[in-house]
């Protein structure tokens, strides 16, 4: 790499592979500023060091291993540390960027050539998105959802292939389609923008009962996806705190009323 400068102050630039990474560290160095490389975080890595160090940005290359760089990036917009410093996420293929994209829309997403102007131009963001903590893997989808042995779940407007999509479910676990108040969770199914606002506020009133799953067909041509769905959700004073896909086709977001509105 060569010499650094600091001239334009510290970029904290997260790549797995700190070879593959010597080209943005040189070109950001050549640019003006000085550079610190991760190759993850954690291992003794804080984010109150992260931003201590004064980083005017971070950048996070999505091109070796995206759902690295999505957890990076949820790991800064999660701390009050770092989430008002501009981030920058580079390269990837179009398809798991733009999910990512939905997950923390107000990040930049450039190409490797694009970066420097993009760091030109880079402004802490007003009230940044924080995603919520993604699911852990190797689980079943109820367990992802949260069900346990002997849990009655709530279903609303559920696909005709429900029990396919939840797949096996705990022991004594029972699904209702007409959901009693013995029901400890619900999965709300949502098939049109419009519809969904118009009964959010119905739906409102289950959240503030139980955890709510909004969950919703990836890919949807109408606008029917994530942002959309937390934000009228904010709206309503709920907030959003875990995210699940799934299968191919569905995903969902947990959401329960904000403590100061219930």
């Amino acid at each position: 790499m060569k010499p650094k400068s600091a001239a334009l102050g510290t970029v904290r630039l997260f790549h797995r592979r700190a070879e593959e990474a010597e080209p943005m560290m040189n070109a950001l160095a050549d640019a003006g500023y000085r550079v610190i490389h991760h190759s993850t975080v954690g291992q003794g890595l804080s984010t109150r060091e992260v931003a201590d160090s004064g980083a005017v940005a971070f950048v996070v290359d999505l091109s070796r291993t995206p759902s690295h760089g999505r957890n990076v990036g949820a790991w800064l917009r999660g701390s009050k540390s770092t989430r008002l410093i501009p981030l920058i996420f580079v390269g990837g293929d179009p398809a798991k960027v733009a999910a990512i994209r939905e997950e923390i829309p107000d990040a930049d997403y450039v190409s490797h050539a694009k970066l420097i102007p993009a760091l030109r131009r880079a402004k802490a963001p007003k009230n940044p998105v924080a995603p919520p903590r993604l699911a852990p893997s190797g689980r079943t989808t109820a367990q992802k959802l949260g069900m346990k042995e002997g849990m009655r779940v709530g279903l609303i407007d559920p696909p005709g292939d429900y029990a396919r999509v939840l797949g096996a479910l705990p022991g004594g676990a029972v699904l209702e389609e007409n959901p009693s108040p013995l029901c400890t969770l619900t999965l709300w199914f949502i098939h049109d923008p419009g519809e969904f606002e118009a009964t959010l506020p119905a739906r409102r009133k289950v959240a503030a009962k139980t955890p709510l799953w909004m969950i919703w067909k990836k890919g949807c041509k109408d606008g029917l996806n994530g942002n959309f769905v937390r934000a009228a959700a904010l709206k309503m004073g709920l907030v959003d705190y875990k995210i699940c896909s799934l299968d191919p086709t569905w995903s969902g977001m947990l959401f329960a009323v904000k403590k100061d509105r219930r």
